[in-house]
């Protein structure tokens, strides 16, 4: 092979390659046969529409052959049960020229197929689907067919006219009933300049929905309308369809609509979405937001209303979603806004409802101070129960070291002697203090209620608070008017809660080294009938995420050792007892404040008290001490012996009641909870058979928080002491009941 046959074959190739590139790219199906009728080439396309027999095509395929085959498979609706003559009819016929014959498959697509001879007498068949055209124009002449029935059907007022003279080329019966047998649609407008300005505004946009204007009916009377109009194509002529709607009887339900609606009690508003435009408001609406333009102007926060109309329309509804407002005073207040998004001409409209929740959350916030109150007291009297139990089984040997302690430090002489009692009296004092504060938490009301000067419970707590200080670069001062009315309350009470907050003040402030004033401040609360008394710091202030917890009970943040968590529960409890209420106040900065309020004392609050410190000196008196708990009674007769008291001491009620039987006594000391006879007994024993005795006794318990004890002692009204009771407590309530038998004899 030379050079040039090389040259040539090369160029034969690269021009099949492209012949076959070229068909690969044709959009029909494309297929060659030669003069045997043999397939010669074909290309993706053509495999593709012919699907039903695609694992035949390949060349050198008989045309004759794919026939048959394509009508035993059933391919062509028309083959289907007449295979053998519809084959004959192809093969007898030949291959003419072909120019788009439609073929129908039996899965419902549709060929447009060409057949063309060739010069060297072969032919080329070409395929187009034309499915989705067939379908299309089926379609069309049903859709043609079906919306005339229906227009013909249906109350819809229809009308077709020509652009220029308005000449009408069709019209549905509701059409003809409304206008007549017009034949210009220009005889339906009222004035001819609205027409006019409707088809200039018609022919800018192609459609004009909900044109409002006056239409004159068949009878010559003027009535609203609204028609929307489409310019279309009819017959290769630009023709209008227009859609006509009476609003008669929509304007007369629209009056009434509004007059309902300004007359219901309700905040209803109606604005544009995107401008914020009011549209219409109730009355209700203009009460809360006066007449604004805009909706704009109604939100505390601008960029609030673009987070709503968002989720709006993400949703389409919204329901009490709460959102800030400002009222026409300028007054920011929180609602709950109900909206709906509707198309209202044409346009995105929001409907809403705004419900003014000032007063629902004041409720709000007032039912969850009451709830948290109300736990902190089921807390509280959980914690009273287990503090009680607690005291009760301290008080007696607690009775017997501070009785016996004090006692020998009135007889001992011996410096050194002296400083060991004041030691073991100092450190059973303080028990018998930390018992007394469980009592007081567990109780639910004050031990004592008399009227306390504000200015002196102040300077007392911050004194005894200052002189405990471990440190001296903490301030503590005092801001108090002279004039201030006393509160009533326990004194002893007050002012441990107040040492209290100012001990825990001083402890985070040194612990952090943050801050260095305590402020205590008092001031009465005009219309209140109340004192409120401010403790506030400049320290590091309490977490957000621990200041509702901390009066709970045990709850502390302090190191294992360094605190129980009963400080501040301790004087939620005693605030609470005295009518009253503690509360944090922070602001986003440093710094603690506690108010407490307490109620100022009234007349009724004021008592005197007479109680006589000492026991009067007469002739000798008798008395009698019962207490199961021997070491006890021992402690307390022996205390009265010393007083110069002839006493006998037993340690059962029912003995006691003996001895009431056959002896005289000017004081009888009983104590409650005894087995056998015991405190109740003793009384209702002393009503009916020594109902003298009951001006001579009192009872000395260790159980004050009993529902029994707690009733006896209110029932009974007799004086009563708690313990551990000191000497000088004892002694001041044995005068107090020979001083009262004295004034009873005297008159």
């Amino acid at each position: 092979m030379n050079m040039d046959s090389a040259t040539d074959l090369e160029e034969i190739e690269k021009a099949r390659d492209l012949l076959r590139d070229a068909i690969e790219s044709l959009k029909e199906g494309f297929a060659l046969y030669d003069d045997d009728r043999r397939l010669v080439m074909f290309n993706q396309r053509y495999a593709e529409m012919n699907k039903g027999v695609a694992d035949l095509l390949e060349p050198g395929l008989d045309w004759e052959i794919l026939m048959r085959e394509t009508a035993r498979r059933g391919i062509y609706a028309d083959a289907v049960g007449n295979e053998q003559q519809w084959v004959s009819d192809r093969l007898a016929n030949g291959i003419d020229f072909i120019q788009d014959f439609e073929l129908l498959e039996t899965d419902g697509r549709t060929f447009l197929v060409s057949v063309h001879p060739t010069k060297f007498g072969g032919f080329v068949v070409t395929r187009e689907d034309i499915t989705e055209r067939k379908q299309a124009e089926v379609e069309e002449r049903d859709g043609d067919l079906l919306i005339r029935k229906v227009l013909d059907a249906s109350s819809a007022v229809v009308t077709m006219a020509r652009i220029g003279d308005g000449q009408i080329l069709y019209r549905s019966p509701a059409a003809l009933q409304l206008f007549g047998p017009s034949k210009s649609a220009r005889e339906h407008y009222l004035n001819p300049e609205e027409r006019a300005d409707f088809i200039t505004l018609l022919l800018a946009d192609g459609r004009v929905e909900d044109y409002k204007l006056d239409l004159v009916n068949a009878a010559g009377a003027t009535f609203p309308a609204s028609i929307s109009s489409q310019l279309i194509d009819y017959k290769g002529e630009e023709v209008i369809v227009t859609s006509i709607i009476d609003l008669t009887v929509q304007k007369e339900a629209d009056a009434l609509i509004r007059q309902v609606m300004e007359a219901y009690p309700a905040a209803i508003n109606m604005t544009h979405a995107e401008t914020g435009k009011v549209l219409f408001a109730t009355p209700e609406i203009k009460a809360l937001f006066g007449d604004a333009e805009s909706s704009k102007s109604y939100y505390a926060d601008p960029t609030e209303r673009e987070r709503y109309l968002n989720d709006l329309r993400k949703e389409g509804a919204l329901k009490d979603r709460r959102m800030e407002f400002v009222d026409a005073r300028g007054r920011k207040f929180w609602a709950a806004d109900s909206s709906r998004l509707i198309e209202f001409n044409g346009e995105e409209v929001i409907v809403s409802n705004t419900r003014d929740l000032t007063d629902e959350l004041a409720i709000e916030a007032e039912l969850t101070k009451q709830r948290e109150m109300l736990f902190q007291n089921e807390k509280m009297s959980a914690l009273g129960e287990l503090l009680a139990g607690v005291a009760h089984e301290l008080n007696n040997p607690l009775s017997v070291v501070v009785g016996h302690s004090l006692m020998l430090k009135e007889e001992i002489t011996d410096p050194d002697l002296t400083v060991r009692i004041e030691k073991i009296g100092n450190a059973a004092e303080r028990c018998a203090k930390i018992v007394k504060t469980f009592l007081a938490m567990a109780r639910q009301q004050p031990s004592k209620i008399e009227p306390v000067d504000v200015l002196t419970l102040i300077e007392t707590a911050a004194d005894v608070a200052g002189y405990g200080s471990t440190s001296g670069e903490i301030n503590i001062s005092r801001v108090v008017p002279q004039d201030m009315p006393p509160i009533a309350g326990d004194a002893d009470q007050i002012t441990q809660v107040i040492i209290n907050l100012i001990i825990n003040a001083e402890q985070a402030m040194t612990s952090s080294g943050v801050g260095d004033r305590i402020t205590l401040s008092a001031e009465t609360r005009a219309n209140t009938n109340m004192i409120e008394i401010t403790v506030e710091d400049n320290g590091p202030g309490i977490p957000k995420t621990i200041a509702p917890r901390i009066f709970e009970p045990f709850f502390t943040t302090k190191e294992v050792g360094d605190g129980t968590g009963i400080g501040l529960a301790f004087c939620h409890r005693i605030i609470l007892s005295h009518g009253g209420q503690i509360r944090l106040e922070q602001s986003g900065g440093t710094g603690t404040c506690f108010r407490i309020t307490l109620p100022i004392a009234s007349d009724e609050s004021t008592r005197s008290d007479d109680t006589k410190d000492s026991i009067p000196a007469a002739s000798r008196h008798r008395a009698l001490v019962v207490d199961d708990e021997v070491e006890v009674g021992e402690l307390n007769a022996e205390i009265l012996r010393r007083e110069g008291f002839e006493v006998d001491f037993v340690s059962s009620g029912e003995e006691a009641l003996n001895r009431l039987q056959i002896s005289s006594y000017d004081i009888f000391l009983s104590d409650l909870n005894m087995p056998g006879v015991d405190g109740r007994k003793i009384f209702e024993a002393l009503k009916t058979r020594f109902p003298e005795m009951l001006k001579k006794t009192a009872y000395i318990t260790g159980d004050t928080m009993g529902e029994s004890s707690l009733g006896l002692l209110k029932e009974s009204s007799l004086p009563y002491l708690e313990k551990p009771v000191s000497p000088s407590e004892l002694r001041t309530l044995v005068g107090q009941l020979l001083a009262d038998q004295k004034d009873l004899s005297d008159e």
